[in-house]
């Protein structure tokens, strides 16, 4: 990501901050730090397990030329997809746990790798999210393919 594309990025993720400002001033003082920004405002996180993240972010990426941001976390244990709000509210998926309005998650400063977590596809500042019906089959393939290994879900 360039230099302008990660100005946007902070400026879009920020932007859903109590104090966009100061999230901005704390990213640029300390490149390696995060913030707990809501959910809910400009996008929605679905939490999915590493072993079926990662397949399915495969299947995503040669689905659409760029997905919206990913955050990997603890290990790579969890992914974090980002998608249009709202979705967390209506999303039905065994497994998956939705993060929407209300509720805050951690978010390193695009670029950065923070205590584990960092982003696989970081935000494009332009607000590009992964449709939620498109990730939907994305993980239906995905762990279709991995009962096909024997993986299981």
């Amino acid at each position: 990501m360039g230099r302008t594309g990660a100005k946007a990025a902070v400026a879009w993720l920020a932007s859903v901050a109590p104090d966009p400002g100061a999230c901005r001033r704390e990213w640029e003082r300390n490149p390696q730090g995060m913030a707990l920004l809501p959910a809910g405002k400009r996008w929605d996180v679905l939490i999915v397990p590493g072993e079926l993240g990662y397949p399915t972010l495969d299947v995503l990426t040669r689905l659409l030329d760029r997905p919206g941001p990913v955050l990997a976390d603890f290990g790579d244990s969890q992914m974090g997809f980002f998608v249009p709000p709202g979705t967390a509210a209506r999303w039905i998926g065994t497994g998956i746990r939705g993060v929407g309005g209300g509720t805050w998650i951690v978010v390193p400063r695009p670029g950065s790798t923070v205590g584990g977590v960092r982003w696989l596809i970081p935000p494009d500042g332009a607000g590009t999210l992964t449709d939620a019906s498109l990730l939907e089959l994305a993980l239906h393939e995905a762990a279709a393919a991995r009962g096909a290994r024997g993986g299981g879900v």
